[in-house]
């Protein structure tokens, strides 16, 4: 199984806190679109035949696009590639773009996945974010969905807004409750140099986020999702069982994957390429049959190192015996001799050769990641 990400880069207005490559301009959409249907093409062979278990346009923001030119793309892929009959099509979608008609053309075309871009219940927290929509559309969004048809919905809240307060955190995930959603993603608002946000608050513009508010909203993140059933299923992702991102899977899991569109990343095992984070040159450099990506072979280090870091997010954790069979025996007692301080110390768990991070150690889970990593 394998998986196909289509970054669409446009969007109507860059939030302050986004670095993800996107352009406010509607000026190369329909160039970009022919560009984005010739790499379909020229990338035929990238996954080697494997069945397209999932397809995902993120963005930007793809509902930007009219609905016809998603289809146009979707049916693009459809003939080159091999979907299974059963795969999961999911597209991003703002709450300012959740046009019930949209929606349903979304569903017709065998979109069966919806993820809404909602951030915050509150308009003081959108503001600050400088998102588009109101908290109202973003309640009107889910509705819109629900009505379109889709039972398989996903919103993404922000925690460690400056202006959300544990009330605040508290009555978002009581709004998201009620709204009866099957998977839920929550991040931490990180301040990424060079996004707006950093240059904002480096400038006293905005109050920058709490170390102690993101813990706090985090560990009341946990136990309010334990409450409602709702799995823990990799750091920043929540769902109802059976409800699991597919593709977002495929990358804690180590499946490969091939991103479409500028920027766009790709992995196939042995190694992994991304695309030209620039509109421009990635249309230019297609039109003239010219090289748009860039790549690199991974090494024995490199697959060890992803492998921990993408495994100790999830629920399913770190296999010491997968360890030692893909990296040999020596890299197996070299983790668990690492990992034995982490135990003690309460941030991790082991059960049968397999390694957990527990609740707490998720709040640490980068450097204790790091920590294990080999040079």
């Amino acid at each position: 199984m394998a998986g196909i990400y289509v970054h669409i880069p446009f969007c109507t207005r860059k939030c302050h806190y986004c670095n993800f490559f996107s352009i406010v301009s509607e000026k190369y959409q329909r160039s970009l679109l022919d560009s984005l249907k010739e790499e379909i093409f020229i990338q035929r062979d990238y996954l080697s035949g494997k069945e397209i278990a999932s397809v995902y346009f993120g963005g930007g923001t793809p509902s930007v696009l009219d609905p016809s030119e998603i289809r146009d793309i979707l049916s693009e892929i459809k003939k080159h590639y091999p979907l299974s009959k059963d795969a999961e099509i999911t597209i991003e979608i703002n709450p300012d773009d959740s046009d019930i008609a949209h929606l349903k053309e979304y569903s017709g075309m065998g979109i069966n996945r919806i993820s809404i871009g909602v951030q915050s219940f509150f308009d003081d927290d959108l503001e600050y974010l400088n998102r588009v929509h109101s908290a109202d559309q973003a309640i009107e969004a889910v509705r819109n969905a629900k009505s379109a048809g889709f039972d398989n919905i996903s919103i993404d809240l922000i925690y460690g807004i400056p202006t959300l307060n544990d009330e605040k955190w508290n009555k978002n995930l009581e709004t998201a409750f009620s709204l009866n959603i099957q998977h839920i993603s929550a991040y931490s608002l990180t301040v990424e140099p060079k996004t707006a946000l950093d240059v904002l608050i480096k400038r006293k513009k905005l109050p920058s986020p709490k170390e102690e508010d993101v813990i706090a909203h985090f560990r009341n993140l946990m136990m309010e999702m334990k409450k409602k059933a709702f799995i823990h299923y990799e750091i920043s992702n929540f769902c109802k069982e059976g409800f699991y991102s597919r593709h977002n899977s495929m990358y804690w899991s180590g499946e490969h994957y091939l991103g479409l569109g500028p920027s766009a990343h790709s992995f196939n095992g042995s190694s992994r390429q991304w695309n030209v984070a620039s509109v421009i040159e990635y249309i230019d450099q297609i039109r003239r049959n010219e090289r748009f990506f860039e790549s690199e072979t991974l090494n024995a280090s490199q697959k060890y190192n992803e492998y921990v870091m993408t495994s100790l997010r999830t629920m399913w954790g770190c296999d010491l015996n997968r360890i030692m069979e893909e990296f040999g025996m020596d890299s197996g007692t070299r983790f668990s001799g690492l990992s034995s301080r982490f135990i003690e110390s309460g941030l991790m768990v082991e059960m049968d050769g397999t390694y957990y991070l527990t609740d707490e150690g998720k709040l640490f889970a980068d450097g204790i990641a790091s920590d294990l990593f080999v040079d």
